[in-house]
């Protein structure tokens, strides 16, 4: 991992859009920071398409996809995108109202998914000691997630025997700085990122990869990182190194969301020289 300041002056010129996860990369401590905040309104008013994508569920995402100046958020690890076509300030209710959802999986496919994924993790819940769904668990509507670390510690051992009952029951499963997410399908953070720039821009991402950015933190993010040839690991994305089989090309001197502001002012400095 480089240091951001060793990317290219004109590779960060021809950047148009940014993909970035959530939880540790935008946000602190839970919560989005001012200056991250201010780093999505400052690369949108620059014209560049930005595209948060979370394993966090569809429901606590859709605040989020209201009120940050994105062009979508794509939620439960690329299975499903939320849009708003609101436009300035607007009650909530009716903001609400503007906010659609696209998914990945039909709506038959979902609902036998759904019922499939709750028998997991029960299984899970019962075989791994101390093993409980996070709290976000009622937004979720294609995966399921188990906290390790967001409210309650589960040891490396742990971790790795509920990924293991999730693969063996015929799921994916990837750990984030936060949760263990599980899901059946073939969608993923990489498939998300594909589909959305179809579906919202009607072009094909893998045609313009040298045009984009891909901002992380965690092992969940690694088919990020060995994708996008411009790939930015947040500073505290070090204590998943030794885990990481695929690491982001630079990496950042500030932690989560100064890490992100970082990337914006590297992005945006460019375009002005």
């Amino acid at each position: 991992m480089q240091e951001l300041n060793n990317w290219p002056v004109a590779a960060r010129r021809l950047v148009t859009g940014v993909f970035t996860d959530i939880d540790d990369t935008l946000t602190t401590d839970g919560a989005i920071t001012p200056d991250a905040l201010q780093a999505l309104a400052d690369l949108k008013a620059a014209g560049l398409h930005v595209i948060p994508i979370t394993g966090r569920p569809v429901g606590w995402s859709e605040p989020f996809a209201l009120s940050w100046p994105v062009d979508a958020i794509v939620a439960e690890n690329g299975a499903v995108a939320l849009l708003s076509s609101q436009k300035g300030p607007q009650p909530l209710q009716d903001r609400r109202n503007q906010l659609s959802k696209l998914y990945q999986q039909d709506e038959s496919m979902r609902r036998a998914n759904y019922a499939r994924m709750q028998q997991v993790a029960r299984r899970v819940m019962q075989e791994v000691p101390g093993a409980v769904l996070s709290q976000d668990s009622p937004g979720r509507e294609t995966d399921i997630a188990i906290d390790h670390s967001e409210f309650v510690h589960l040891p490396p051992a742990a971790i790795a025997h509920a990924v293991q009952i999730m693969q063996n029951e015929g799921m994916n499963a990837t750990v984030s700085s936060i949760h263990i997410n599980g899901w059946f399908g073939a969608h993923n953070k990489l498939e998300g990122a594909r589909w959305i720039v179809r579906e919202l821009l009607g072009r094909e991402l893998d045609a313009e990869m040298e045009r984009w950015v891909y901002v992380g933190d965690s092992t969940n993010d690694q088919l990020m990182f060995e994708a996008f040839p411009h790939s930015v690991g947040v500073a505290n994305i070090r204590r998943f190194e030794a885990q990481l089989a695929h690491k982001p090309r630079y990496i950042t001197q500030g932690e989560r969301g100064a890490g992100f502001a970082e990337v914006a002012r590297a992005i945006l400095s460019a375009r002005s020289t």
